[in-house]
């Protein structure tokens, strides 16, 4: 046995892969970052870091340039996320209980501009060959990833399902089911730390200290319970979520699962980029106005001052943070409107050109140091917002908000912000977590119909029709 952390990684662009990277989502255990069929997944561990506190980013920092210095590395693809990689969930708060970690995994398999390879990575001492990598990944799938017909098929059904439980239209935003009649087996759902009354209280109150000078924006977030008596199938959630919000970042990591439109900082070479999200807009709100839905986004959505206002919150507060880290930096001068299956918003795309800070370009763990949280999670001022939102809501948001993603060896990664997501937290049962922008003009039971909106992706992956 020895130390030394050593990596394999070969090319394996000869193989077909029908579905893309979608395809090996196999396991609930899978460890997961994809986007338009291209991204990681990885299977098994070899080393975990675990942290808590206001020193957790700095910490696994440290731990992962430690861990990589001196590593073995053999990569005959060269691109990011190639030779060591490890995935990573942080804790939303500084003060948070919830353990943020980084996962280093046995198998890495990615697809990037086209191209696909396969990393092994191992602190055993024994020969690392292409055959013996593509054995490894052969064990921990139970399926062929280079023939997913049965994958696909199996997903096209489930999108075709009917589904087990309804929200009926008269329980929005009051939250309660009705099952399908013809249902065997109904999931249940139910309200998490706060009651949905309870949680307009918050929001009514958050405006109050608005409106005090005390902070210009909060965001308030809630949770709900959904109980799954068949099983909760991550994999199954990754897949429909993978396939249904192609223009997210669907993710896994240790039992938390989402597909977030909201990119905290991508990092290759010396380009760091963001997409920043404030200004939410449900796109049932359009059915039955004049006009194309994209119109009628626009019309709202872009021109609503309270929608801009917020938005431009989160932008400053992204490119404040971002500049000393920055040479050179270049956002959008106006928003664009993103379009998802569930929502529209408000989003700007920011692009910085690194500069050295103490003689080194700083790594993705570091930026995320400087940058979270932004006040597109938890408000402005942050010290402000943030020991409002301990005060009102009631609740850890664990890795809710935090940043989740992956880094490598050569400092690439990509990081989002856990939004649209949920924590498996029994093999039944998940909690689900949704927020909201606070300013001076937000109305409590327009914040939460817009939770609702935004519970809508993870309710439909497991089989709940809001």
């Amino acid at each position: 046995m020895t130390s030394t952390f050593r990596t394999l990684t070969v090319p394996l662009d000869g193989k077909s892969f029908s579905g893309g990277l979608p395809s090996f989502l196999v396991r609930d255990d899978v460890l997961c970052w994809t986007r338009r069929e291209a991204g990681l997944v990885g299977f098994g561990e070899i080393a975990r870091f675990t942290a808590t506190g206001p020193e957790r980013f700095l910490e696994a920092d440290i731990w992962w340039r430690h861990l990589v210095l001196e590593a073995d590395v053999t990569d005959s693809v060269e691109c990011p996320g190639t030779g060591p990689v490890a995935f990573g969930s942080f804790a939303f708060s500084k003060v948070s209980t919830h353990r943020s970690r980084l996962i280093v995994p046995e198998i890495v398999v990615g697809v990037r501009d086209g191209r696909a390879w396969l990393t092994q990575l191992t602190f055993d001492d024994g020969e690392l060959t292409e055959a013996g990598a593509l054995a490894a990944l052969e064990r921990w799938l139970k399926a062929d990833p280079l023939d997913p017909d049965s994958l696909d098929a199996e997903l096209r059904e489930t999108e075709q399902r009917d589904t087990a439980v309804v929200l009926s239209p008269g329980d929005r935003p009051g939250g309660g089911v009705t099952a399908n009649p013809g249902a065997d087996v109904v999931p249940k759902l139910e309200t998490g730390s706060l009651s949905e009354h309870d949680w307009m209280a918050a929001v009514a109150a958050g405006v109050e200290e608005i409106r005090t000078g005390k902070l210009e924006k909060l965001v308030l977030a809630r949770d709900i319970v959904a109980t799954i008596p068949e099983g909760v199938n991550a994999a199954e959630i990754l897949r429909q979520l993978a396939v249904r919000y192609r223009e997210c970042w669907t993710y896994g990591v240790d039992g938390l699962v989402g597909s977030t439109p909201e990119m905290l900082i991508q990092v290759e070479g010396r380009t760091a980029q963001a997409r920043v999200l404030a200004g939410t807009l449900d796109r049932r709100d359009a059915e039955g106005m004049d006009g194309s839905p994209l119109e009628f986004a626009e019309r709202v959505l872009a021109g609503s001052e309270k929608q801009r206002h917020e938005h431009e919150i989160a932008i400053q507060s992204l490119t404040t943070q971002l500049a000393p880290f920055s040479e050179a930096m270049n956002a959008h001068s106006e928003p664009f409107i993103l379009e998802l299956p569930n929502v529209w918003h408000l989003a700007s795309d920011v692009k910085a050109e690194l500069t050295e800070v103490e003689g080194h370009v700083p790594t993705c763990l570091a930026l995320i140091n400087a940058l979270h949280p932004t006040a597109a999670v938890c408000g402005t001022p942050t010290t402000v917002a943030g020991a409002l939102i301990r005060k009102l809501e009631h609740m850890d948001r664990g890795p809710y908000a935090g940043p989740v993603g992956w880094l490598d060896a050569a400092g690439n990664g990509e990081w989002g912000i856990a939004l649209r997501g949920a924590v498996v937290e029994a093999p039944d049962t998940v909690r689900l977590y949704a927020g909201c922008g606070i300013v001076e003009g937000s109305h409590p039971e327009a914040e939460l119909a817009e939770t609702w909106a935004k519970f809508r992706p993870m309710l439909e992956s497991l089989g709940i029709k809001s």
